[in-house]
């Protein structure tokens, strides 16, 4: 059983009450800290948030999600059931999972009660029911989506050239030594890099969608790793070193070290481009066998001391204001959960406005969606990267 909210707790579908109990609270919102476009999202948010409805939003900037899920555990642990640090969560995958399984959320359904669900498009996006292979259950509440699309400097690059799957960058890197690599896992960008290959090279893709088998896992990561021990000594610096994450990969872009990088973001190439941070001539591919995609969200733990609070800033990031300010490229470029068809005149004319970029792919170049493998799968996989390869760092 979840831990349900305790009597006297905030209801989403007494609104006005949760407006009025949010005011003066600060929302401690533990979210990754390593992009400066993504800061400065957070930033304008919290004075929004700040100006309309009293609530403060301070940003916990996090290296790793689990660090935060750690600080959860530590606290039930400890007893302290009440008051927690932390109020609002950057999460999906594994450390949705792990908080579920824990009884680590707050109330289930009320995600599904806030204001502004009514714009969320959960009948073409499956990956907002379903998290990593995990039913959503209301626990936590859609921001945005992801699909992992690679990047490449046509001034140097030949197109006609690029790879068109894991096997072909395989071939790819042997034909251009030192000139890819990946953030070291279990950073999430390079950690999906593995799962990316996985779900291609796995003789039975299905297998990934089941909690790992210990006595086949062995068997089913067989191909993946085979084809890591000829990629690894092919990498930037020979695989003995890694980026520790996707702005370091970028950067090195950037610099003319490696000339294939890749996102879970289709509009971070056009971003990266209006920020100055690569050439105006960087643009993206896909494989067309598919790549992974998901669903990113936020969650209340059970025991936050500022839910009502965290209620609010999770309503107001699946805003039609909010969602179009974030998937505009000069400041985030991030995908909107929202069903534009289910927007007022108003609010549909925010998004035609956006100039998507001239890196961002249309969406029927994007190609199929690839599964994210269960959660379990990740945890075992980082491990065995990290004992064959990580000694390397």
């Amino acid at each position: 059983m979840t831990l349900q909210a305790l009597a006297g707790e905030p209801d989403p579908e007494r609104w006005q009450e949760v407006l009025a109990d949010a005011r003066g609270e600060t929302v401690y919102f533990n979210a990754w800290g390593g992009a400066e476009n993504i800061n400065a999202y957070l930033e304008w948010a919290g004075q929004e948030l700040e100006k309309r409805y009293g609530v403060k939003l301070v940003h916990v900037k996090l290296d790793d999600t689990a660090n935060a899920v750690a600080k959860v555990v530590a606290e039930k642990a400890a007893g302290r059931n009440e008051g927690g640090t932390v109020d609002l969560i950057w999460i999906n995958g594994e450390n949705f999972s792990s908080m579920k399984r824990q009884q680590l959320l707050f109330s289930p359904g009320w995600a599904e009660k806030l204001p502004n669900r009514r714009f969320i498009d959960v009948d073409d996006k499956p990956t907002i029911r379903t998290d990593f292979t995990i039913p959503v259950d209301g626990l936590e509440s859609p921001w945005g989506m992801a699909k992992l699309v690679f990047f490449h400097d046509t001034a140097k690059t030949d197109p006609a050239s690029l790879p068109k799957s894991a096997k072909d960058l395989l071939a790819w890197a042997k034909r251009n030594p030192g000139r890819f690599t990946y953030p070291q896992p279990p950073d999430f960008t390079g950690s999906s890099f593995l799962k990316q290959a996985l779900a291609e090279l796995a003789a039975d893709r299905s297998v990934l969608l089941k909690p790992v088998d210990e006595a086949s896992f062995e068997k089913a990561v067989a191909p993946l790793f085979a084809w890591l021990d000829e990629l690894n000594p092919l990498l930037w610096r020979g695989g003995k070193a890694f980026p520790q994450n996707y702005p370091a990969m970028k950067q090195l872009l950037a610099d003319n070290e490696v000339d294939i990088i890749f996102a879970f973001n289709p509009s971070e190439a056009s971003s990266a481009i209006a920020n100055g941070e690569l050439p105006k001539t960087v643009r993206s591919f896909t494989f067309p066998g598919g790549t992974l995609a998901n669903t990113h969200f936020v969650a209340i733990p059970y025991n936050a001391a500022a839910k009502a609070g965290a209620l609010v800033a999770a309503d107001f990031l699946i805003s039609p204001e909010a969602q179009a300010h974030k998937q505009d490229p000069k400041i985030w470029g991030d995908p909107t959960v929202l069903a534009i068809s289910k927007l007022d005149v108003a609010d549909r004319t925010r998004f035609d406005a956006l100039d998507l970029g001239v890196a961002t792919l249309e969406p029927d170049e994007l190609g199929p969606a690839l599964d994210e493998p269960h959660p379990s799968w990740m945890d075992k996989i980082e491990t065995e990267w990290k004992r064959r390869y990580g000694a390397a760092n």
